[in-house]
Order: C-alpha cells, then structure tokens, then sequence
C-alpha cells in the first residue's frame, strides 16, 4: 500500500514560526512517530512525504536517523493541503492502484490503524477513519443563536487515514481544479463528485496535535502506550 503524509504546512497555531512536524515530542520529531507507525504496518511499501522543499534538509536528517526499510520520497508541497495532496498523487509509483492519506500532524496513528485502512480500501473506492461524536452538536447562525440539533447517532468526526483509489482521487482532484472548489479533505472531493466514501473506525488517541495544549495531551498519550508495553 502507498502513503502520502502531507506535511507542508506551518505550525502558527502552535505559536511556531516552523514547520510544527520538526517540533519535538519525547525528544523525537513528530513526523518521527508518523514514520514509525508507517514502518511497523505489513501493509505499507512506500511513504511520500510532501512538504516544502526548505524542510527537506532536516527531513532528510530525521529520515536518516529512523533508518526505514521502506522507499520514501520527497515531494514538493503546495500553498494549501488540497495543491500538496495533487502533487503527491502525481508522484505516486505508476504501479499504485491504492493510497492512503494521513496527515503527519496525526502522529499518533497506530499501525493497526494502517492496517485497517489499507485492507478496506481494496473493497471499495473511498474511506476515511472517523470515530462517532460523543458530545452533542449544535448548529448556530451567525448571531450565535442555535438553529438545530443535529441526531448525533448519526455524526462522526473526521480523522485520517483516508484512502482512495488512486485513478478515482485523481480524476476528482482534476475536477476540483477545473471548477475551483477549495476542500479541507479528499474526502470532500469524493463527496461534490457523487463518488461514496465509507467509513473505517478510528482511534480516540489518533489527534491532530494542532496547538501546545495538543502537543501535551500526545505526550501523556505516548508517556502511557510506551509504559504499557
């Protein structure tokens, strides 16, 4: 199975003036333990990275020391998350029918989760993880004034790993393109092309460390599943 990590973006809302995936956690980068996990699936054959090139030196020395024994390749990044995973779909190996998608700041993705992924994505065209909506949502208009209650039974939220077939993804992106649409995820793409995309069980753990108090709630996360094994 193929995998694009997306990693160009900056880490603002981190209070970083760098890329957020070069910052530290358990004296380890965090694309660190993205590359870990990604190391210890059966599933996955080959990783792309997509960042920008001012970051390829020190992924280059991040990527020396983990010592993968799976290809990965470099790829330039994007000004936003949807122009970074075109340009990965672009790079992928001729041979690839299949990929996943997992953004690198999910650093915290087990392999079991790859695994999971990569297996249901050979039966069918589009999946993402998601895990169900335990608090109770409520939309609200521009005034702050609720306007409904959505059925949470019926709610999930949105995580990464998604997966796509490789031909299907590209087409979409290409419509994307042509009609100009701005989308924060490739499932979304799917979505406005009428295309189904299924659900895959996450993980609660698998949080996206977005800001300092992210990045300490990953440090307990990890302090906890290194202690247990």
């Amino acid at each position: 199975m193929h995998l694009l990590i997306p990693a160009a973006g900056m880490g603002r809302r981190m209070g970083s003036n760098r890329n957020k995936l070069l910052l530290t956690l358990r004296s380890h980068p965090l694309i660190s333990w993205t590359l870990r996990a990604a190391e210890a699936s059966p599933s996955i054959t080959w990783i792309g990275i997509i960042s920008q090139t001012t970051d390829w030196q020190d992924l280059e020395g991040i990527l020396s020391q983990e010592k993968l024994t799976k290809a990965v390749e470099l790829i330039p990044g994007g000004s936003t998350r949807q122009e970074s995973v075109y340009n990965g779909l672009q790079a992928l190996p001729q041979e690839a029918q299949q990929v996943l998608i997992h953004d690198g700041a999910r650093c915290l993705a087990t392999p079991d989760l790859l695994d999971r992924c990569a297996a249901a994505i050979r039966h069918c065209p589009g999946l993402i993880a998601a895990i169900p909506v335990k608090d109770t949502i409520k939309v609200v208009d521009e005034n702050g004034i609720i306007k409904s209650t959505p059925d949470r039974r019926q709610l999930w939220a949105a995580q990464t790993p998604q997966g796509f077939d490789v031909k299907l993804l590209k087409r979409c992106h290409a419509e994307g393109v042509r009609q100009g649409w701005q989308v924060t995820d490739d499932a979304a793409l799917f979505e406005k092309c009428g295309l189904e995309v299924r659900i895959v069980e996450g993980e609660e753990t698998n949080l996206k460390v977005t800001t300092p108090g992210d990045l300490a709630l990953a440090e307990f996360i990890l302090k906890a599943r290194i202690g247990e094994s």
